[in-house]
């Protein structure tokens, strides 16, 4: 690999929006058939929706059923694509790109980079954790570009056996941080991903990292 050069790993776009859109036509396909198919079963759900279908000509029916899904594969695409990270390694830096968010680890800062379950792990000098990011990227492409810059890979976390389940006044946490742990419990109980996210760098700024596992969080510090 010459020097200077980036590698950049990322989804395709081409790709995500072929397998959304695809999805979504057969979708609206799969719709046309079942909705014939249920006005012959008197006891299937959703009588009156199939019969409405059924009132329209073909091929006028299958074809706007089809469109819709197309349309709908590509709203889920373009919401895919959004969501979806892009990690460009180079020599000297690390760059994380994310939503409309970019993020830059300077070399010397970086230590250690490794996959947990879907998130992509930096670390950096005595285990801080520079950043932490869902992604569906695989860990053998990631590793591939990360190790041919000469940047640590590892298989797992090694601090893995450091960490502690959270309870409501945990002791051990710096002043202030049970609140925010608590807050960040009732988001990953109504799913809202970007106040998980927010609250994870807030906890990182008391120096407390923190990962989770069926609703739960653990968390360490350096």
């Amino acid at each position: 690999m010459e020097a200077g050069e980036r590698s950049v790993v990322g989804e395709s776009a081409t790709v995500v929006l072929v397998v959304c859109v695809g999805g979504g036509v057969v979708v609206g396909w799969l719709v046309r058939l079942l909705a014939h198919w249920f006005v012959t079963l008197p006891w299937a759900p959703f009588q009156g929706p199939a019969r409405l279908l059924n009132s329209f000509p073909e091929p006028w029916v299958t074809l706007g059923l089809v469109a819709a899904g197309g349309v709908a594969g590509v709203l889920l695409a373009l919401t895919a694509l959004h969501e979806a990270i892009t990690v460009a390694v180079s020599d000297t830096q690390v760059t994380i790109t994310t939503r409309d968010e970019t993020q830059v680890v300077e070399r010397d800062e970086l230590t250690l980079a490794f996959k947990e379950g879907k998130q992509l792990v930096l670390l950096g000098r005595h285990g801080r954790e520079i950043a932490r990011e869902e992604t569906d990227l695989s860990p053998k492409r990631l590793s591939r570009a990360f190790t041919g810059h000469g940047y640590g890979w590892a298989a797992e976390d090694p601090h893995a056996g450091d960490y502690r389940l959270w309870v409501p006044d945990a002791s051990g946490l710096p002043e202030g941080s049970n609140a925010v742990f608590a807050a960040r419990e009732q988001a990953l109980k109504a799913g809202k991903k970007d106040d998980i996210r927010e609250l994870r760098k807030e906890l990182s700024r008391f120096g407390v990292f923190v990962r989770d596992k069926d609703k739960r969080q653990y968390w360490r510090m350096p």
